[in-house]
């Protein structure tokens, strides 16, 4: 199992001090995210800072970008780490779709699928001279000439991971990903009898190797050296899960766990604005499924325990850690997840 670590928002100079930490403590990849901040520029920053580090984005959105958009840059990605980038796409919710971005959400799992396939299309085109002429059902890519044409360059396979909750985008990942990006909110019991059997299916209908296919999770971490450090992160974790709770679209994991109206209620004290009693409706037992907890040099075994065999690498979702909690040491749970 890998382990991985994450990109906050920061500046140029910190992010090339953070990428030169990551490395030097054994990490194998670092993800960003697109949030408050574009997720594919801190990741030029890294690759030049860095010579064996892995980079990623986790996720950048999909329809927010065209296909051709979203190829060229990672082509350049590629190229400049020296074969070390992960395109990892999500397609985001209708409502930012549609309202933020001002793009199109129909049929969300047929779509990024026509999408990644034409991604391909285009790289290849790149790499090998191929005349364009992929004409999905809902993207085209039908025109190239030199000017706009980046050429081959060293390592064209740039591993595609898919992000999602529900069976349909997992079954979707199984179909034309290279991986899947596991949203922070699940649990084992989900990993096992929800996410990996639908991505095993969609991998078997399009005649692929399910083995192919790497899974990455972030996952909540409890810890600290004291009980108010711990207590500071759990609220961080509690604050985190009942947002994406809130959200229908994360309603299938607190419904695996048998809390079918959880989902409902959050979503109801967020239009109240009750953040705190969001954070408190969330049950003990949800908790302790979703996040590892223990003390810091317990943290490293017990990722390996949960997750052997289910994920291929994990990372911290350090985006819900407390803003005084840090691991001492990063480099000894890096050192206990690859021994």
């Amino acid at each position: 199992m890998k382990i991985d670590t994450m990109f906050t928002p920061s500046s140029p100079s910190n992010i090339i001090k953070k990428a030169v930490e990551m490395e030097q403590n054994g990490f194998d990849c670092a993800w960003t995210f697109e949030a408050m901040s574009d997720p594919f520029l801190p990741l030029a920053h890294a690759a030049a800072a860095t010579e064996k580090l892995e980079i990623g984005t986790n996720i950048a959105v999909a329809f927010a970008r065209s296909p051709f958009s979203m190829a060229q840059i990672s082509w350049d990605l590629q190229r400049d780490s020296g074969g070390r980038f992960h395109l990892g796409l999500g397609t985001q919710v209708r409502a930012h779709i549609e309202r933020r971005f001002s793009a199109q959400f129909d049929h969300p799992a047929a779509r990024i699928t026509d999408y990644i396939n034409c991604v391909r299309a285009i790289w290849d085109s790149f790499q090998n001279g191929t005349r364009p002429n992929f004409d999905g059902p809902y993207y085209k890519f039908k025109l190239m000439n030199p000017f706009f044409d980046p050429g081959p360059i060293s390592h064209p396979s740039i591993p595609i991971y898919l992000a999602g909750v529900n069976p349909r985008m997992c079954r979707a990942a199984g179909e034309v990903a290279d991986g899947f990006h596991v949203h922070p909110v699940h649990s084992k019991s989900y990993l096992q009898n929800v996410v990996r059997p639908a991505v095993r299916a969609g991998a078997l209908s399009a005649g692929r190797k399910t083995e192919d296919i790497s899974l990455y999770a972030p996952v909540f971490v409890i810890t600290g050296d004291t009980q108010p450090e711990m207590d500071t992160m759990e609220q961080a974790v509690r604050q985190q899960v009942s947002f994406y709770g809130s959200t229908p679209s994360y309603a299938a994991i607190l419904e695996h766990h048998g809390y079918n109206d959880l989902s409902s209620k959050l979503n109801g004290l967020m239009r109240q604005g009750k953040t705190k009693e969001m954070a408190a409706a969330i049950p003990e037992n949800l908790i302790s499924e979703i996040a590892v907890i223990g003390k810091p040099h317990q943290i490293g075994s017990l990722l390996k325990e949960r997750y052997t065999g289910v994920l291929d690498r994990v990372s911290v979702y350090q985006y819900a850690m407390g803003a005084n909690v840090e691991f001492r040491n990063w480099s000894e749970l890096v050192a206990e997840i690859h021994n």
